[in-house]
Protein backbone atom coordinates (compact mmCIF):
# COMPACT_ATOMS: atom_id res chain seq x y z
CA UNK A 1 0.00 0.00 0.00
CA UNK A 2 0.91 3.25 -0.76
CA UNK A 3 -0.92 6.49 1.31
CA UNK A 4 0.36 10.09 -0.47
CA UNK A 5 -0.59 12.60 2.46
CA UNK A 6 -2.34 15.77 -0.06
CA UNK A 7 -3.52 18.01 2.14
CA UNK A 8 -2.68 17.70 6.01
CA UNK A 9 -4.30 21.09 7.05
CA UNK A 10 -7.82 22.34 8.72
CA UNK A 11 -10.34 25.04 8.01
CA UNK A 12 -8.20 27.49 8.83
CA UNK A 13 -5.37 28.22 5.55
CA UNK A 14 -2.09 27.51 6.68
CA UNK A 15 1.18 28.23 4.12
CA UNK A 16 1.84 24.56 2.39
CA UNK A 17 -0.76 22.66 3.70
CA UNK A 18 -3.95 21.63 1.52
CA UNK A 19 -7.06 20.98 3.43
CA UNK A 20 -7.74 17.32 4.53
CA UNK A 21 -7.23 14.74 1.81
CA UNK A 22 -5.38 11.27 1.06
CA UNK A 23 -4.19 9.38 -1.57
CA UNK A 24 -3.94 5.52 -1.24
CA UNK A 25 -2.90 3.25 -3.94
CA UNK A 26 -2.46 -0.71 -4.04
CA UNK A 27 -0.62 -2.24 -7.25
CA UNK A 28 -3.61 -1.84 -9.18
CA UNK A 29 -6.13 0.76 -7.28
CA UNK A 30 -6.28 3.73 -6.44
CA UNK A 31 -8.72 5.93 -3.73
CA UNK A 32 -8.93 9.27 -2.05
CA UNK A 33 -9.96 9.68 0.87
CA UNK A 34 -11.24 13.40 1.80
CA UNK A 35 -11.55 16.39 -0.87
CA UNK A 36 -10.69 19.51 0.70
CA UNK A 37 -9.77 22.63 -0.97
CA UNK A 38 -6.55 22.21 -2.57
CA UNK A 39 -6.67 18.47 -2.32
CA UNK A 40 -7.62 18.39 -6.33
CA UNK A 41 -4.11 20.80 -7.21
CA UNK A 42 -1.89 18.58 -5.06
CA UNK A 43 -3.74 15.44 -6.45
CA UNK A 44 -2.93 16.64 -10.32
CA UNK A 45 0.64 16.80 -8.90
CA UNK A 46 0.52 12.83 -8.94
CA UNK A 47 1.25 10.41 -11.27
CA UNK A 48 -2.15 9.08 -10.56
CA UNK A 49 -4.12 12.37 -11.43
CA UNK A 50 -7.26 13.08 -10.94
CA UNK A 51 -8.24 11.10 -14.17
CA UNK A 52 -6.61 7.81 -12.41
CA UNK A 53 -9.18 7.99 -8.99
CA UNK A 54 -12.70 7.00 -9.55
CA UNK A 55 -13.60 6.83 -6.32
CA UNK A 56 -13.51 9.14 -3.00
CA UNK A 57 -14.60 8.46 -0.20
CA UNK A 58 -15.71 11.31 2.81
CA UNK A 59 -14.90 10.11 6.41
CA UNK A 60 -17.29 13.32 7.27
CA UNK A 61 -18.66 16.31 5.66
CA UNK A 62 -17.50 19.15 7.27
CA UNK A 63 -16.12 22.09 4.38
CA UNK A 64 -12.36 21.00 4.43
CA UNK A 65 -13.27 17.72 3.42
CA UNK A 66 -15.25 18.35 1.03
CA UNK A 67 -14.83 21.74 -1.16
CA UNK A 68 -13.03 20.71 -3.47
CA UNK A 69 -15.60 17.84 -4.50
CA UNK A 70 -17.48 19.26 -7.26
CA UNK A 71 -14.30 21.07 -9.40
CA UNK A 72 -12.94 17.09 -9.13
CA UNK A 73 -16.42 16.05 -10.90
CA UNK A 74 -15.81 18.85 -13.22
CA UNK A 75 -12.14 17.94 -13.60
CA UNK A 76 -12.79 14.56 -14.56
CA UNK A 77 -15.79 15.47 -16.80
CA UNK A 78 -13.24 17.86 -18.64
CA UNK A 79 -10.83 15.24 -19.44
CA UNK A 80 -13.24 12.61 -20.69
CA UNK A 81 -13.85 10.47 -17.70
CA UNK A 82 -17.28 9.43 -17.53
CA UNK A 83 -18.07 7.88 -14.00
CA UNK A 84 -17.20 8.78 -10.31
CA UNK A 85 -18.27 6.91 -7.27
CA UNK A 86 -18.78 8.89 -3.38
CA UNK A 87 -18.66 6.89 -0.56
CA UNK A 88 -19.26 8.52 3.20
CA UNK A 89 -21.33 8.96 6.57
CA UNK A 90 -24.98 9.74 6.96
CA UNK A 91 -25.72 13.04 4.73
CA UNK A 92 -23.12 11.87 1.96
CA UNK A 93 -26.71 11.54 -0.01
CA UNK A 94 -28.12 14.62 0.49
CA UNK A 95 -24.90 16.92 -0.11
CA UNK A 96 -24.31 15.15 -3.46
CA UNK A 97 -27.68 16.02 -4.20
CA UNK A 98 -27.67 19.85 -3.09
CA UNK A 99 -23.99 20.33 -4.84
CA UNK A 100 -25.71 19.39 -8.05
CA UNK A 101 -28.88 21.57 -7.62
CA UNK A 102 -26.32 24.59 -6.54
CA UNK A 103 -24.47 23.46 -9.92
CA UNK A 104 -26.79 22.05 -12.16
CA UNK A 105 -25.22 21.97 -15.90
CA UNK A 106 -22.82 19.50 -14.01
CA UNK A 107 -25.98 17.36 -13.71
CA UNK A 108 -25.47 14.32 -16.21
CA UNK A 109 -22.07 14.92 -17.25
CA UNK A 110 -20.70 11.96 -14.82
CA UNK A 111 -22.30 8.93 -13.98
CA UNK A 112 -22.14 9.11 -10.57
CA UNK A 113 -22.79 6.83 -7.85
CA UNK A 114 -23.36 7.75 -4.26
CA UNK A 115 -23.43 5.38 -1.18
CA UNK A 116 -23.89 5.42 2.37
CA UNK A 117 -21.58 3.90 4.78
CA UNK A 118 -21.32 2.90 8.43
CA UNK A 119 -19.21 1.46 11.26
CA UNK A 120 -19.00 -1.88 9.42
CA UNK A 121 -17.07 -3.57 6.83
CA UNK A 122 -17.19 -2.47 2.76
CA UNK A 123 -15.46 -2.39 0.10
CA UNK A 124 -14.33 0.65 -2.29
CA UNK A 125 -12.21 0.89 -5.21
CA UNK A 126 -10.37 -2.63 -4.76
CA UNK A 127 -9.56 -2.21 -0.99
CA UNK A 128 -10.97 -3.53 1.89
CA UNK A 129 -12.05 -0.98 4.82
CA UNK A 130 -13.60 -1.49 8.19
CA UNK A 131 -15.35 1.79 9.24
CA UNK A 132 -15.62 3.10 12.89
CA UNK A 133 -17.93 5.97 14.10
CA UNK A 134 -15.80 8.61 16.31
CA UNK A 135 -16.04 12.04 18.51
CA UNK A 136 -16.76 14.76 16.28
CA UNK A 137 -19.41 17.63 15.77
CA UNK A 138 -21.63 15.45 13.34
CA UNK A 139 -21.15 11.62 11.72
CA UNK A 140 -18.02 11.15 11.32
CA UNK A 141 -15.96 7.57 10.40
CA UNK A 142 -12.11 6.61 10.79
CA UNK A 143 -11.36 3.81 8.61
CA UNK A 144 -8.78 1.07 8.76
CA UNK A 145 -7.32 -0.26 4.85
CA UNK A 146 -5.71 -3.00 4.46
CA UNK A 147 -2.88 -4.16 1.77
CA UNK A 148 -2.76 -6.73 -0.72
CA UNK A 149 -1.02 -8.96 1.17
CA UNK A 150 -3.02 -8.74 3.89
CA UNK A 151 -0.03 -8.16 6.17
CA UNK A 152 -0.39 -4.49 6.81
CA UNK A 153 -3.06 -1.96 7.93
CA UNK A 154 -3.16 1.87 7.70
CA UNK A 155 -5.82 3.64 10.12
CA UNK A 156 -7.23 7.34 9.32
CA UNK A 157 -8.95 8.66 12.20
CA UNK A 158 -10.73 11.56 10.56
CA UNK A 159 -11.57 14.38 12.83
CA UNK A 160 -11.79 13.42 16.16
CA UNK A 161 -11.31 13.57 20.03
CA UNK A 162 -8.58 10.66 21.17
CA UNK A 163 -10.48 8.13 22.65
CA UNK A 164 -9.58 4.36 24.14
CA UNK A 165 -12.18 2.80 21.61
CA UNK A 166 -10.33 4.21 18.50
CA UNK A 167 -6.90 3.77 19.91
CA UNK A 168 -8.52 -0.33 20.10
CA UNK A 169 -9.18 0.42 16.54
CA UNK A 170 -6.30 1.14 15.19
CA UNK A 171 -4.30 -1.26 17.67
CA UNK A 172 -1.88 -3.24 15.18
CA UNK A 173 -1.90 -0.82 12.39
CA UNK A 174 1.72 -0.33 10.68
CA UNK A 175 0.68 3.56 9.95
CA UNK A 176 -1.84 5.82 11.80
CA UNK A 177 -2.82 9.33 10.26
CA UNK A 178 -4.24 10.71 13.50
CA UNK A 179 -5.50 14.39 14.00
CA UNK A 180 -3.64 16.45 16.13
CA UNK A 181 -5.31 20.11 15.21
CA UNK A 182 -4.35 21.98 18.27
CA UNK A 183 -1.66 22.05 20.93
CA UNK A 184 -1.92 21.62 24.51
CA UNK A 185 -2.76 25.05 25.48
CA UNK A 186 -5.84 25.54 23.58
CA UNK A 187 -9.27 24.65 25.39
CA UNK A 188 -10.61 22.50 22.14
CA UNK A 189 -13.34 20.11 21.79
CA UNK A 190 -13.74 17.65 18.78
CA UNK A 191 -10.08 17.40 18.55
CA UNK A 192 -7.49 16.16 20.39
CA UNK A 193 -4.25 17.55 22.37
CA UNK A 194 -1.33 16.11 22.09
CA UNK A 195 -0.65 15.08 25.30
CA UNK A 196 -4.68 13.52 25.39
CA UNK A 197 -3.49 11.81 21.74
CA UNK A 198 -0.56 10.48 23.83
CA UNK A 199 -2.03 9.32 26.56
CA UNK A 200 -4.65 7.36 24.80
CA UNK A 201 -2.41 6.06 22.56
CA UNK A 202 -0.20 4.36 25.17
CA UNK A 203 0.56 0.56 25.58
CA UNK A 204 -1.20 0.11 21.94
CA UNK A 205 0.94 -1.17 19.01
CA UNK A 206 1.01 0.66 16.62
CA UNK A 207 4.09 0.92 13.95
CA UNK A 208 4.17 4.98 13.36
CA UNK A 209 1.44 7.23 13.82
CA UNK A 210 1.85 10.58 11.65
CA UNK A 211 -0.12 13.32 13.20
CA UNK A 212 -1.84 15.21 10.73
CA UNK A 213 -5.10 18.42 10.47
CA UNK A 214 -3.04 21.23 11.90
CA UNK A 215 -4.49 24.39 12.53
CA UNK A 216 -2.23 27.69 12.65
CA UNK A 217 -1.49 27.18 16.49
CA UNK A 218 -0.37 23.41 15.89
CA UNK A 219 1.32 24.18 12.55
CA UNK A 220 3.63 26.59 14.37
CA UNK A 221 4.76 24.21 17.16
CA UNK A 222 4.76 20.77 15.74
CA UNK A 223 7.81 19.72 16.85
CA UNK A 224 5.82 20.64 20.44
CA UNK A 225 3.27 17.93 19.24
CA UNK A 226 5.83 15.34 18.68
CA UNK A 227 7.58 15.64 22.00
CA UNK A 228 4.00 15.80 23.93
CA UNK A 229 2.58 12.56 22.22
CA UNK A 230 5.99 10.37 23.10
CA UNK A 231 5.55 11.55 26.49
CA UNK A 232 3.12 9.19 26.92
CA UNK A 233 3.06 6.77 23.67
CA UNK A 234 6.61 4.90 22.50
CA UNK A 235 6.05 4.44 19.06
CA UNK A 236 7.25 6.13 16.37
CA UNK A 237 5.64 9.93 15.77
CA UNK A 238 5.91 11.88 12.64
CA UNK A 239 4.89 15.43 11.45
CA UNK A 240 2.76 15.02 8.35
CA UNK A 241 3.72 17.01 5.33
CA UNK A 242 1.64 17.50 1.97
CA UNK A 243 3.16 15.22 -0.42
CA UNK A 244 4.73 12.41 1.86
CA UNK A 245 4.82 9.35 0.59
CA UNK A 246 4.23 6.18 2.76
CA UNK A 247 4.58 2.55 1.47
CA UNK A 248 4.04 -0.49 3.10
Amino acid sequence: MRVTFLGTGSAMPVSGRAQSGLLLESNSNALLVDCGSGVLARLAETDVGYEGVSSVLLTHLHLDHVSDLMPFVKARWLVGEDDLEIVGPEGTETLVEKLFDAHDYMKDRLDIQVREIGPHEFGIAGFDVMGYEVRHSMPTLAYRFTNERGDADFVFSGDTEAFGGLADFADGASVLAHDCSFPDDVDVSNHPTPTKLGETLAGHDIGTVYLTHFYPHADRVTDELVERVEDNFAGDVQVAEDGLVVEF
